[in-house]
């Protein structure tokens, strides 16, 4: 049969990405507590494709996901970013598996158990140089108590929900389990699925308690990364969707 994608493109024009996109997939992570678990991703991946070639073999896409058998890792990540590249005759290659990843969690006072979800991505990309980038990203829902308000306030304090994204670069593996403790350990206070009155209590005191502005949060999760030799390169933002206010705070910290 005839092979389309592979004919001469005449425009001379070269394309930075191609490939599939949303393409959603079931897989198995790394799980800290319990080995692996499994969930869905959605993915995407792509390459360059040359000036000379019409267009790419995208059924080649959904074939190479198969080599990740079904466990996602970065180590994973990496072979397949290489095959990527032989298979469909690129010189770059970059995926990304976004998912939910579940991790039982107690509540504080009266333990009863509950599941919490987060939404955790890894990002790969291989060069025309075939050097490795592996990004590691978590978003955590977290809650914030306003200092201004509690400082000027007679009665109370403002809170509201928000959430934290941090993206790093390591040289050994890193646990999501461990990048989302340092986020919930710099808010206010923690997210939980299940909550009791006693435990609402709990949770309404220790916020009041530790009241955070967005630039409290991003700077004390920069403050541990800088800490953290293993850790390369790190991008951390936060946002809370304000409950008296008919906009979001802001802030974001990217390391050199």
């Amino acid at each position: 049969m005839i092979d389309i994608q592979s004919q001469f493109d005449d425009r001379n024009i070269p394309i930075d990405k191609v490939g599939i996109k949303n393409l959603r997939y079931p897989i198995t992570v790394l799980d800290k507590g319990s080995g692996i678990q499994h969930t869905v991703a959605l993915i995407n991946m792509y390459v360059d494709l040359p000036n000379e070639y019409k267009g790419t073999h995208m059924s080649r896409f959904v074939e190479l996901l198969h080599l990740l058998k079904p466990e996602v890792s970065l180590k994973k990540i990496s072979s397949i970013l290489l095959q990527m590249k032989s298979h469909l005759n690129a010189a770059s290659a970059h995926i990304e598996v976004t998912f939910p990843y579940f991790i039982k969690k107690n509540a504080p006072v009266s333990k009863i158990p509950g599941f919490m979800d987060y939404t955790c991505k890894f990002t790969g990309t291989s060069s025309a140089e075939d050097e490795i980038d592996l990004i590691s990203e978590v978003i955590v829902p977290i809650s914030s108590v306003c200092p201004c308000s509690k400082e000027i306030s007679d009665a109370g304090a403002h809170n509201q929900r928000g959430r934290v994204e941090l993206r790093t670069r390591f040289k050994k593996f890193i646990w999501l389990e461990d990048m989302i403790k340092l986020v919930e350990q710099a808010a206010s206070c923690e997210v939980y699925s299940v909550l009791k009155r006693v435990d609402e209590k709990a949770v309404t005191e220790k916020g009041y308690d530790n009241p955070k502005f967005v630039e409290d949060i991003v700077r004390d999760i920069a403050l541990e990364l800088k800490a953290d030799n293993n850790i390369i390169w790190f991008s951390v933002s936060a946002e809370n969707f304000e409950s008296i206010h008919n906009h979001s705070a802001y802030a974001q910290i990217i390391s050199s």
